[in-house]
């Protein structure tokens, strides 16, 4: 059966894909879900607001077998109240689970399981303590906001890591301020800021933290600051040009068509050779030859024969 996401247009690579997701978060979501899996921490995924998914298509990448990945998103479902609507309204217009599918399935065979309800609905869909990473990108809104990260604390593993996105936009005081209360009263330790995620746990930070200062160390495009608030060591990193992490392309991706050769350039001809210019002083002389007496004239004729002898 054809479904209405499959006569849409494919993306053919990730950045085809709609979305704010820039170069440092792509690595440092590889980093991290890389560091897990290569530590053996097993676990499931799951993120709230998937937008057009370009994230969650990244994430899909780490999923493996046996592991669970879950996304929650309102789609075109009605919000939970006015505040909401409002903000989806302004925010994701056009944003419908047909194109986070279509999105989703040009990068993957299976699409993760998909609840489309507010995010409130996580605490009693997702069991307690089965997570590894969660990605936070929700409604903006304070109430939402605190109610997600603590479902994010229930769900995830001991030492499992939350993410929490636009926690410093100016457009979003409600996310700055349920971040940065989790991290003032309800245990949350910052691993490190991005320029719009603020990257935590609630076990050890320390460890990770080393990792990625050397990270940052080793690398010219990654601008590092430590520094210490309320207790907590603060890594700030920002990207300078940083490339994205490489990713597969799509199944849809088709190499662009080798462009023809261009024609030679036409080689220059050379300019003609200027005349040559008679020497004046010759023509003064044949005419002095013709107006000249006959004697003179031979007089001359034989100095100019013995110097030429």
């Amino acid at each position: 059966m054809t479904t209405a996401y499959e006569d849409k247009p494919r993306p053919r690579e990730l950045n085809d894909v709609r979305g704010w997701f820039p170069p440092l978060d792509q690595v440092l979501f590889e980093k991290l879900l890389t560091r897990q899996e290569d530590r053996g921490e097993r676990g499931d995924l799951l993120e709230l607001g998937v937008f057009m998914g370009k994230s969650a298509i990244f994430m899909g990448r780490h999923l493996r077998d046996g592991e669970k990945f879950t996304v929650c998103d309102l789609f075109e479902n009605d919000a939970p109240d006015d505040a909401n609507g409002a903000e989806t309204a302004k925010s994701y217009p056009t944003l419908t689970r047909d194109a986070f599918q279509n999105n989703y399935l040009s990068f993957h065979d299976d699409l993760p399981r998909v609840l489309q309800a507010p995010s409130s609905v996580v605490a009693g869909e997702v069991d307690q303590k089965s997570c590894r990473f969660v990605h936070i990108d929700a409604s903006h809104l304070y109430e939402h906001v605190y109610g997600d990260i603590g479902a994010a604390q229930d769900i995830l593993l001991p030492g499992g890591i939350v993410v929490l996105d636009d926690f410093r936009s100016e457009h979003t005081p409600g996310v700055s301020i349920a971040t940065w209360e989790a991290v003032l009263t309800r245990g949350l330790r910052p691993i490190c800021l991005s320029t719009q995620k603020l990257y935590g746990t609630w076990g050890d930070p320390e460890p990770i933290q080393d990792e990625l200062i050397a990270m940052a160390e080793g690398r010219d495009d990654c601008d590092l600051s430590v520094q210490q608030a309320a207790g907590h060591r603060i890594v700030r990193l920002k990207g300078r040009g940083m490339p994205a992490p490489e990713f597969p392309f799509s199944k849809f991706y088709e190499e662009p068509a080798p462009r023809p050769k261009a024609a030679p350039a036409a080689q220059p001809q050379p300019a003609p050779a200027a005349p040559r210019r008679r020497s004046t002083r010759s023509r003064v002389r044949r005419v002095a030859i013709d107006v000249l007496p006959p004697v003179i004239t031979r007089a001359v004729q034989r100095s100019r024969a013995q110097r030429r002898g």
